[in-house]
C-alpha cells in the first residue's frame, strides 16, 4: 500500500511510514492500572483522554507512536533534531542518510525571488516581511551560482579519488537536502507540533510541521487535538 506523503517547499516531502496504536491505545495504557480495557472508543474514553492531557498525565500518550520519512534542507533537520537531543520525556529515534557512505544526486533548497525575507524588528521572530522580488532575484541567482561552484568542486574531488567524507565539504551545507527517519511517541509529535506551528517558528520548519500535522491528525483525532490545546 502506498504510504501517505506530502510535498514541502521546492523539493522536500514528509512521508508517513508507520503508525503504532490509536486513541484507544492511550486509553488502555491509562486503564491498565485498574486492570480494565476498552474494546471501542466511547465518550468515557474521550473524557479520559481529555483529563490526561489537561492534567499533564502524559505517560499513556507515549505508548503510541508515528514514524516519518523526511526530506528537508539541513537547516530544517538541525532544528528538528533539537527535539531529539533536548528531550527528557519522550522516546524518539532518528536515522539519517550520510554522504560519507552514499553519493546520491545532491539537491538544494533555493528560495524563489519572492521568497526572501527581510531582517525582523524583533530578533526572536527570526525573519520579517518579504523583500522586493527584484532584489530577491539577485540573491536567488547568486545562491544558484554558489551551489554550482560547490557541486563542481565536489564532483571533481570525487573523480580524483578524494574520500566522500571529505569531498562533501565543498557542498553548501545549510540548503542541502537530507533524508531521515523519525520515530516519535504521540506525546513527542504533539510537542514538536506545538512549538513548530507557532507563528514565530522559522517559516521552512513551519511548513514541515503542517505536513506532519496533516498526516497525523486523523490517526489520533482525539489525543493529538487535546495534547495541542
Amino acid at each position: 500500500m502506498e504510504k501517505a506523503r506530502t510535498t514541502v517547499l521546492d523539493k522536500g516531502y514528509v512521508r508517513l511510514v508507520d503508525v503504532m496504536g490509536s486513541d484507544l491505545t492511550v486509553v488502555n495504557a491509562a486503564r491498565v492500572s485498574f486492570d480494565r480495557e476498552s474494546k471501542e472508543l466511547n465518550d468515557k474514553d474521550i473524557n479520559l483522554i481529555k483529563f490526561l492531557a489537561r492534567e499533564g498525565h502524559t505517560s499513556p500518550f507515549r505508548h503510541a507512536s508515528l514514524q516519518f520519512e523526511v526530506y528537508a534542507p539541513l537547516m530544517v533537520a538541525r532544528q528538528w533534531f533539537k527535539h531529539i537531543v533536548g528531550s527528557d520525556h519522550t522516546m524518539d529515534a532518528w536515522n539519517e542518510s550520510s554522504r560519507r557512505y552514499i553519493t546520491e544526486e545532491e539537491e538544494f533548497y533555493i528560495p524563489g525571488a519572492d521568497e526572501w525575507r527581510g531582517y525582523p524588528d524583533n530578533v526572536k521572530q527570526g525573519s520579517g516581511e518579504p523583500i522586493d522580488s527584484d532584489e530577491g532575484k539577485k540573491y536567488t541567482q547568486a545562491l544558484k551560482r554558489l551551489i554550482e561552484t560547490g557541486e563542481s568542486w565536489y564532483q571533481d574531488a570525487m573523480k580524483k579519488g578524494i574520500a566522500p567524507e571529505q569531498a562533501r565539504l565543498f557542498l553548501p551545507a545549510y540548503g542541502m537536502y537530507v533524508r531521515w527517519y523519525w520515530t516519535g511517541s504521540l506525546q513527542s509529535v504533539a510537542h514538536f507540533l506545538k512549538q513548530r506551528l507557532e507563528n514565530d517558528a522559522q517559516y521552512e520548519i513551519q511548513e514541515y510541521a503542517k505536513a506532519v500535522y496533516e498526516l497525523s491528525k486523523d490517526k489520533f483525532s482525539v489525543s493529538l487535538n487535546e495534547l495541542m490545546t
